[in-house]
């Protein structure tokens, strides 16, 4: 890694802090209802949605409510996106007039939508309508963001009230979320996109004659599509002249915008964010890489400042960019010293001004080496899943880093909502081990961490190894797993391995060498999206209520700091204790194996 990566790296996160301070502030304002913009402009619209749809916006919801809302909200979600898929080629908005999908592929597909995963194992400019993108896939993209952000207020005020029995009112915080900040905020980068040559149209796919016309040959066919041999047997070929290019049109930034702001992830087109109609430019490569992020680090703020204690919110945030840091080096490093036994045949592998240097395998060359590891480490730790790089070229190493950020649970920034709740649950978990250390019971922002509270962070922690480590076990034994691989041995290992890992984290990305689109892998899959998403924010909501009932203690001289460097460190074990350790045996055989061997050249 070389002063210019680390340039990039420095400025990436000084952007990125300055600007979810004050988008923290303005989301602190929207939900407890003292911003401007709510009070003076968005109320009489807000009203009219609730008036329209039958909710009373000052009725406040249990616990158990809440998660009833979530759940049926996302299962009538699942079922409409599933519709829509099944049923495009009848409806409009579809000039390439596509088929439905398989009712295996639309399972998956619908899932992952409705989850904030985005899993696409299918081409999206060969296979989805025009309407299909826009109804399903961008409602979707800023539905789930909006449960996300609206779960983790919920979980919030767990901890601000006391002697409560309520945790506010879903449909409340899902419609504030939507209308006040992911909107406007997307609208605000769709235009930015379109402006650097990101392509917003309803247009039909155009062709365009190519610059050199390529003649190559295929096997000839008779009219009803059966082979034509000779009288030796031998297939009868043709010479096909390739002078046309077909060009891909279609309504993209809109879909863009909430993809990289909602940590969604899920790509117009099949190359996603490397294809030059998403990401024109290295400006909006970076806009892309802090719209994954901001969000999740908005939230620290709101958290600290909802609590009444800002300091807590900044220890997070603090902990969050340490290890997106350390990641970051990390990813850079791997990539840039490029393959051993190139450097073994005298091959110059250094940066300099005339070579990129290390591996630019799968990576645009109008991003690099450095952006793109930093944009792979964002996706992974925001459980976004977009990529500006193909992830299956990624050096050993390079891979190991992506996978270990998702199965760190997706905690540094995380999803939208999701990371801030997920690394709360982290913050219980570390106050309990420092508790049993110290003897005392354990206390958090004021509330006593007791039996039942552990049991729910125990589900919510242990939910997502369970479904990865038994999924890819599954993958792995199975002959309708295995069929998938194309790269047999150690990455072939990995492949499966990173789908359940991307999967059960609601991240999207893949190792792409696998071929997931069959029955085993749809319907697979899809199970762990669903429950690694909705079985964290079961447990997670039951937490809140627990919380909310309880009564606020004061601090004494015995409490445990949770503001300080000394947190931030017990913080950060406690998620590499959790995350890092479950799974090392699966990465010492798959990444780390994988590197061994490529040292060894074998």
């Amino acid at each position: 890694m070389n002063a210019n990566d680390l340039l990039h790296l420095v400025i990436f996160i000084v952007v990125l802090i300055a600007l979810a301070i004050p988008l923290g502030l303005y989301m602190t304002a929207v939900f407890d209802g003292s911003s401007a913009v709510v009070k003076r402009i968005g109320r009489p619209f807000e009203h009219l949605l609730y008036k329209l749809s039958g909710v009373d916006p000052d009725a406040e919801m249990s616990w158990k409510q809440y998660v009833f809302a979530v759940l049926i909200f996302n299962t009538l979600g699942t079922l409409a996106v599933y519709g829509v898929l099944r049923l495009q080629q009848w409806l409009p908005a579809n000039p390439q007039s596509f088929g439905p999908m398989t009712p295996d592929a639309a399972f998956n597909t619908a899932v992952s939508f409705v989850t904030n995963t985005n899993w696409q194992n299918y081409s999206g400019e060969q296979t989805v309508s025009y309407l299909s993108q826009m109804i399903a896939f961008t409602v979707q993209n800023f539905l789930s963001a909006a449960t996300g952000i609206a779960v983790v207020i919920a979980f919030i005020r767990g901890f601000v009230r006391h002697t409560a029995n309520t945790i506010g009112n879903f449909w409340v915080d899902l419609t504030r979320s939507v209308l006040y900040i992911l909107m406007p905020i997307s609208f605000v980068i769709a235009l930015v996109l379109v402006g650097q040559g990101a392509i917003q149209n309803f247009k039909a796919y155009v062709e365009i004659p190519t610059v050199q016309v390529t003649t190559y040959q295929v096997p000839k066919t008779d009219a009803q599509g059966n082979p034509v041999k000779d009288e030796k047997g031998d297939p009868v070929m043709q010479d096909v002249k390739a002078d046309k290019q077909t060009i891909a049109m279609g309504p993209v930034a809109s879909q863009e915008a909430i993809k990289m702001l909602g940590t969604n992830g899920g790509g117009f087109f099949n190359a996603n964010s490397a294809h030059p109609f998403e990401n024109p430019t290295p400006l909006t490569n970076f806009i892309q890489m802090v719209a994954m992020l901001v969000i999740g680090a908005a939230l620290c703020i709101v958290f600290g400042r909802m609590v009444g204690d800002t300091r807590q919110g900044y220890a997070v945030l603090a902990a969050m960019t340490i290890a997106f840091a350390l990641a970051c080096v990390g990813a850079i490093s791997a990539e840039q010293a490029g393959n051993p036994l190139f450097t073994s045949l005298h091959v110059d592998q250094s940066a300099s001004a005339l070579q990129a240097g290390g591996n630019m395998e799968g990576k645009e060359t109008r991003f690099g080496i450095a952006d793109s590891s930093i944009f792979t480490v964002a996706t992974t730790s925001a459980s976004c899943g977009a990529v500006n790089n193909a992830h299956d070229s990624l050096t050993p190493m390079g891979g190991f880093v992506p996978l270990l950020m998702m199965q760190l649970g997706e905690v540094v920034f995380g999803g939208v909502g999701s990371g801030l709740y997920g690394m709360l649950v982290f913050a219980l978990l570390a106050v309990f081990i420092a508790g049993l250390m110290i003897g005392r019971t354990p206390e958090y922002i004021g509330k006593k961490i007791e039996s039942y509270d552990m049991k729910m962070v125990a589900i919510a922690v242990l939910v997502m190894p369970l479904l990865v480590l038994v999924g890819t076990s599954i993958g792995v034994l199975s002959p309708l797993g295995t069929a998938g691989i194309a790269n047999p041995g150690t990455h072939g290992f990995s492949e499966i391995l990173y789908a359940f890992t991307s999967a059960t984290n609601n991240n999207g990305s893949a190792f792409a060498g696998l071929s997931v689109n069959t029955p085993f892998y749809n319907v697979l899959l899809a199970i762990a999206m669903w429950f690694g998403r909705f079985v964290p924010v079961v447990a997670v909501l039951a937490i809140a209520g627990s919380l909310a009932a309880k009564k606020r203690i004061a601090p004494t001289e015995g409490t445990l700091p949770t503001h300080g460097p000394l947190f931030v460190v017990l913080l950060l074990g406690a998620v590499l204790l959790i995350g890092a350790l479950t799974f090392v045996p699966a990465l010492a055989l798959g990444p780390v194996a994988e590197q061994l061997s490529m040292i060894a050249a074998h």
